[in-house]
């Protein structure tokens, strides 16, 4: 296997050894402050870290980050400039410190990274857009203006997961395809069924698997891209981006989390 280290202040990398740079912040330690020349993004392997800006003079707690999660990354998609926002180790924290020469080299090999970072910067482009539309007056209020939002889609009262050995039931959305993961703080991406409460290891990716309902009835599951732990339907590997059949009864299991696919009134 191809291996690298990373290495500080932006130097070269060396790629022959698998030696990422890990790094330790004791609770309430700044890990960068706002303004700071960005170097380096972080990817957090314990604890919590928050999300800081100074907002009319207040800081303001934009996001809480655990394990998994990733921040700083602006400065790998741009060179020498500013950090937008502070972040503060709000337990201990151990991260992995990225450095530029190694990020391209991580994102060849791990594509969740760069689709969650994508998503992340297109909620910042939705954001700046609507305070734009404020600014200059255009904002067109949903509720005054005559115009609704659909209303979301009631859940399938009758096919769901059931989760093992728990028995806690999650109901597929009502639509063709329901979502599968864990909610992202990072993005504010939501999925259909988040397995967060049930996922003690962490092990379900952010957008992990879709099930699908098919034109003829039938029912499908597809592992999306990234996923970093696999999905298995009665034991077999779901290989990556291609639907498998998907039957009432089946066992499923998304990372660690095992569940049991029902359609219908359950069995008396």
């Amino acid at each position: 296997m191809v291996k690298f280290k990373t290495t500080s202040g932006g130097g070269n990398a060396d790629h022959d050894s698998l030696e990422p740079m890990r790094t330790h912040f004791q609770a309430g330690s700044v890990i960068f402050a706002e303004g700071d020349l960005g170097l380096t993004m972080y990817i957090v392997e314990n604890g919590e870290v928050e999300i800081r800006k100074n907002i009319a003079g207040e800081e303001t707690v934009l996001a809480v980050l655990g394990k998994g999660d990733f921040f700083g990354e602006m400065c790998m998609l741009e060179e020498e400039v500013p950090r937008s926002a502070s972040a503060v180790a709000r337990t201990d924290v151990d991260a992995v410190m990225i450095d530029q020469a190694a990020f391209t080299f991580i994102l060849e090999r791990n594509p969740e990274i760069a689709i969650r970072m994508m998503r992340k910067l297109v909620r910042r482009l939705r954001e700046t857009t609507r305070l734009l539309e404020q600014a200059v007056g255009h904002e067109v209020d949903v509720e005054s203006s005559g115009i609704t939002a659909p209303p979301p889609p009631p859940p399938d009262p009758l096919a769901r997961l059931v989760v093992l050995p728990g028995g806690e039931e999650l109901h597929l959305a009502g639509k063709r395809e329901t979502t599968i993961g864990r909610s992202d703080p990072v993005t504010g991406i939501q999925p259909d069924i988040d397995l967060t409460p049930v996922d003690g290891q962490r092990s379900v990716s952010r957008r992990h698997a879709r099930i699908r309902k098919e034109e003829d009835g039938t029912w499908s599951v597809i592992e999306d891209v990234g996923t970093m732990n696999g999905t298995f339907v009665n034991g077999v590997r779901l290989e990556t981006g291609r639907p498998h059949p998907l039957a009432p009864g089946d066992t499923v299991i998304f990372g660690t989390v095992s569940c049991r696919f029902q359609v219908g009134e359950a069995p008396e």
